[in-house]
């Protein structure tokens, strides 16, 4: 009886190996189907394009280069992938990576591109754009006699730099306008230095940092400690980031890093194993325990929202302004063969308590608006409207929860399509008040201009006022409990 049941036992065994091994076998061949089956249709596509090419080649009214051809498919592909994904030929992977290290010249606008037009993130701060008063949601219409109505972002950036001293005069749109306005710039070189500072009153430190490149970290760190040293006590600190465009991902973790004792920083998560990461704060000396308000706004975008996602999980600051740009993609840049760059989104970044930002932005503890909606400013220059990610053809999904597509669309302060005639106006700035301008506000000035310009500026006269409630507050805290 009992080697009956040890026979039963061993045939049953042997049928569950038996299926066990011949459920993979019909699993991996499924797969090597499925893999073969994708491979197929991917060489019918390629066969297609090259008969495509060819019969071009042939049939074309003009005589075609193969390369030029070639090129433009490659474009057309990545162009359909995200806004952000893009080839980039020898030249310009050259002034991509001169970029990073701060030293070009040009216009000084982060632009993208909306609905085929292109349109200003932001303007970087003491440059030519940003002194004539170009805003975040312009839309540049025209670059000398060329439309910009599909133009990739490479060839606009292209005709917007350029030696030192020449022209370029563009043609904008902004909403409210019921015309074109043209202004011509001088190209300047674009300023190396990302951070500034002064401060604000006795004890109340002010740093500006407009983007992140190679040295923003340090210079940060340098304008802090000469402040510190000044000012003795720092009652509270304002990081302006502002119209920042982003920049640097290891600049914007290691300036996180400055205020953080521990934690998540930022993590990245991709389709591959290698584009997930995670970026934790080092326990070094010299943590600062003062108060720290971020300021944000709609040209926020990319490494510094990571920077502000990161201090507001971690309690460390108070966000306060406008819902940011949105822009929580990774990039990265791989050279290939012929010289040539390929910039591909290859993962998201998530803050540290594991949420995606991408097309949302972040949302600050405390909204104040980039404008304040009076009755004067409505009348003057209408609802003010921004882009954001969100806005952007192709834009990649959040990430978190499924978006839903009666939705996809839908904001409540999107660039507009306002009716405007092709009349032009030729204006010496965009600012819209001419005795107001950026230019101005960038001259450094005494105690009495920095109090002007706080009064000007409402989201920063109320993250200063917010920081002597602050520390009102914790004195009397201080004072009960002894």
């Amino acid at each position: 009886m009992a080697s009956q049941k040890q026979s039963f036992v061993k045939k049953a065994l042997i049928s569950f190996l038996f299926c066990t091994i011949f459920a993979g076998i019909i699993v991996f061949w499924t797969q090597q189907r499925d893999v073969s089956a994708k491979t197929e249709d991917t060489y019918k596509s390629l066969e297609t394009f090259s008969n495509v090419l060819s019969m071009v080649q042939k049939n074309y009214v003009e005589e075609v280069d193969p390369n030029q051809a070639i090129e433009g498919a490659i474009k057309g592909m990545l162009v359909n992938l995200d806004p952000h994904s893009s080839y980039l030929k020898p030249d310009d992977f050259k002034e991509l990576k001169v970029e990073t290290k701060g030293s070009f010249t040009g216009i000084g606008v982060e632009i993208t591109q909306k609905d085929g037009i292109l349109t200003v993130v932001s303007p970087i701060e003491g440059t030519p754009g940003y002194k004539k008063g170009l805003k975040a949601g312009d839309r540049i219409v025209k670059i000398g006699d060329d439309s910009t109505a599909e133009m990739s972002l490479m060839d606009a950036v292209k005709k917007l730099r350029g030696p030192k001293g020449t022209k370029v005069s563009i043609t904008i749109h902004r909403s409210g306008w019921t015309i074109l306005k043209k202004i011509t710039l001088v190209r300047d070189e674009i300023p190396l230095q990302s951070v500034k500072s002064k401060v604000l009153e006795p004890g109340y430190g002010y740093i500006r940092v407009s983007q992140f490149q190679s040295k923003t970290t340090k210079d940060f760190t340098d304008a802090l400690q000469e402040m510190i040293a000044k000012e003795k006590t720092i009652k509270g600190l304002v990081l302006d980031l502002r119209n920042n465009p982003g920049g640097l991902l290891d600049q914007a973790v290691k300036l996180a890093d400055v205020f953080l004792e521990e934690g998540v920083i930022v993590s990245t998560k991709g389709r591959i194993t290698d584009q997930n990461m995670i970026f934790n704060a080092r326990n070094d000396d010299g943590k600062y325990d003062f108060p720290l308000i971020v300021l944000v706004n709609e040209g926020s975008a990319s490494a510094s929202e990571i920077v502000a996602g990161a201090l507001q999980d971690h309690k460390k600051a108070i966000v306060l302004g406008a819902q940011t740009f949105g822009k929580g993609s990774v990039q990265t840049i791989i050279p290939l063969s012929n010289g040539a760059g390929l910039r591909l989104t290859t993962a998201r970044y998530y803050t540290p308590s594991g949420i995606s930002i991408q097309a949302k932005g972040i949302t600050p503890d405390i909204n104040v608006p980039t404008q304040i909606a009076t009755k004067e400013n409505v009348q003057r220059i209408g609802k003010p409207r921004f882009i954001r990610e969100k806005d952007l053809k192709h834009h990649i999904k959040n990430g978190n929860t499924p978006e839903d597509p009666s939705k996809s669309n839908e904001t409540e302060d999107v660039e507009g399509s306002d009716p405007v005639s092709s009349d032009e106006e030729v204006v010496d700035n965009l600012s819209d008040d001419p005795t107001e301008t950026p230019e101005k506000a960038e001259k450094p000035g005494d105690e009495k201009t920095i109090k002007e310009d706080i009064q000007k500026d409402n989201q920063l006269n109320t993250a200063l006022m917010l920081l002597k409630g602050v520390n009102v507050f914790g004195g009397v805290m201080a004072a009960e409990k002894k």
